[in-house]
């Protein structure tokens, strides 16, 4: 069972649904004790990392999603719940989970024609051999929409990239924690994959 949680502040039923079409089961809870006992836990988010951990924060749910971890919960977090992982946001110098050995810090273009946000489908590279690469070669896009990207102490702790005015971080992982910035749910075959084999992890991988 996969427990999202439910903040008010994400994409929820979207996810819900996707993985309900690769057969996984979830359910939504905003309970800090529920979440805390949590073996697969999915934090999702949209908008502003400082609302979003305010509202983490004001409900107890921050303490409870780093229990659960402590306890062996494999965490993904997507989109803004990827940020959330952080130490800290330059959008309104928020602190995060602090989870990740990083900051999160807003795209500013080097090149021109560069737009921010990154927003639409990408080429997704993945640089690490952990279980969101696809068992294939075979490439993979999926869609993004944001607006600031984390930047990580460690190389060892990213496991996938895009070229994006350079290379971004876009999926990380350290221990049972894992982070995605783009959006599965809205990613089609290539997000199903992915959630397909989140939903497979035994506790506590690599």
């Amino acid at each position: 069972m996969i427990t999202i949680v439910n903040y008010g502040v994400g994409n929820i039923a979207s996810l819900a649904n996707m993985f309900d079409h690769v057969g996984a089961d979830t359910h939504l809870s905003g309970d800090p004790d529920v979440i805390a006992d949590a073996r697969h836990l999915v934090l999702p988010g949209v908008g502003a990392f400082g609302h979003a951990m305010a509202v983490l924060n004001a409900g107890g749910l921050s303490d409870a999603i780093r229990t659960a971890v402590d306890r062996g919960a494999v965490l993904l977090g997507v989109c803004l719940g990827m940020q959330l992982l952080a130490r800290t946001s330059e959008e309104g110098g928020a602190e995060g989970l602090g989870l990740i050995a990083a900051d999160v810090r807003r795209i500013v273009p080097s090149l021109p024609g560069v737009k921010v946000p990154n927003m639409g489908w990408r080429d997704v590279v993945y640089v690490r051999d952990t279980w969101m690469a696809p068992s294939s070669a075979a490439s993979e896009r999926f869609y993004f929409a944001h607006s600031y990207h984390m930047v990580c102490d460690s190389d060892a702790d990213v496991a996938a990239v895009v070229d994006y005015d350079g290379q971004k971080a876009i999926a990380v992982a350290h221990g049972a924690v894992h982070g995605v910035q783009f959006h599965p749910e809205k990613s089609h075959r290539f997000g199903m994959r992915l959630l397909a084999d989140f939903a497979r992890l035994e506790r506590g991988p690599v």
